[in-house]
């Protein structure tokens, strides 16, 4: 029996989320994406807080592809991230593979500042 995309996405994301879990200090650095925007937010799972958030769909994200579009939110959210003070966060793919928008985020993310 086949898996749909998403009970393997799914499945994927659970076994992910038993080993990365974020806390004040180290937050969780999740990633979701959707067919045409990219979203990303820092999350402390210890108190269950979103400590920042940024998405394709800010006014001040301006990119004219989805790959400039993942650039540009990997950078602003390691922007968010040190204004919070945070300098080191764990990876949640959330199911993903780390390829093509995913990993340009993260490498964005890195460049800016953060450390992963």
């Amino acid at each position: 029996m086949a898996l749909s995309k998403l009970e393997r996405r799914t499945r994927i994301k659970q076994r992910i989320r038993k080993i990365v879990s974020g806390t004040a200090n180290k937050p969780r650095l999740s990633v979701f994406r959707s067919n045409k925007e990219i979203y990303a937010q820092l999350v402390d799972d210890v108190n269950g807080v979103t400590i920042a958030s940024v998405s394709s769909r800010d006014k001040d994200i301006k990119a004219s592809t989805k790959v400039e579009a993942s650039v540009a939110v990997g950078k602003a959210i390691a922007e968010k991230a040190s204004k919070a003070g945070v300098d080191s966060v764990a990876f949640d793919r959330n199911g993903y593979l780390y390829h093509g928008r995913v990993k340009v985020l993260a490498d964005a993310a890195r460049e800016a500042g953060l450390k992963f």
